[in-house]
């Protein structure tokens, strides 16, 4: 790493790195079955992706349902539909590219904040040679669920990164919330589950349409500012 305080890109899971919308649905769709409960619309089922399980559930079902049962009918679907082809999980297009300009970088570190499992990220990383990418992980297993801003800190933490200097790129409104209470500035994208115009509501500084876009604002071709951030300075050579 170069002089300065360091600078860290923390980049959320499913709908941003990971088209796993199907595989989601699906596994929900189950869950639902296995307790005779009527599943949500797709739209609906997705609007909690990036929540944790319970934090998910009780947005589906409410406090007084079976938060926990569908919790863990969900992890057992989700784990034997993973194993199907069908259900594939595919980076987004242009992501895998990005990951890779970013980590070549020596004046970036970059990071991981999810919902998912600990177990399921360790998956991620392992399919796609990512093992020495992220200098920090924190998962639903780590902390409390998004948008409480804990994933955040606590990656700042581990790799001595401050607010100013820190950038969350996320599809939800949970990431943009998180990033705005951690001081950090949020950035969205248009691929995932929540719309543009929630996430530019939630406070992100901007939402890009493509990978590509999103390569350009680190190549410091980008200079609107938020959260008390210029994201073209903190990310540029």
């Amino acid at each position: 790493m170069r002089d300065g305080p360091v600078k860290l890109v923390v980049f959320d899971v499913d709908g941003t790195l990971v088209d796993s919308q199907h595989l989601i649905v699906a596994a929900q769709g189950m869950a639902f079955a296995e307790h005779g409960i009527e599943a949500p619309a797709r739209a609906v089922a997705l609007s909690v992706v990036g929540l944790s399980l319970p934090q998910a559930f009780r947005r589906l079902v409410g406090e007084d349902g079976p938060v926990e049962g569908l919790s863990e009918s969900y992890k057992r679907a989700f784990n034997t539909l993973r194993l199907d082809p069908a259900y594939e999980e595919p980076l987004f297009p242009g992501m895998a590219d990005l990951i890779e300009r970013l980590r070549a970088r020596d004046d970036l570190r970059l990071g991981v904040a999810t919902g998912k499992s600990r177990r399921g990220v360790d998956r991620l990383i392992e399919s796609h040679g990512w093992g020495d990418v992220f200098a920090t992980i924190q998962t639903a297993d780590d902390a409390p669920s998004k948008p409480d801003p804990a994933m955040l800190h606590q990656a700042m933490a581990e790799v001595g990164a401050l607010p100013e200097t820190t950038v969350m790129i996320g599809d939800t409104t949970y990431d943009m919330d998180m990033a705005v209470s951690a001081g950090a500035a949020a950035i969205g994208v248009a691929w995932g589950y929540h719309p543009p115009g929630a996430l530019l509501g939630a406070g992100a500084v901007t939402v890009v349409e493509t990978a590509s876009a999103l390569a350009d604002m680190f190549s410091g071709n980008f200079r609107e500012s938020g959260a008390g951030t210029s994201i073209g300075d903190l990310a540029s050579d």
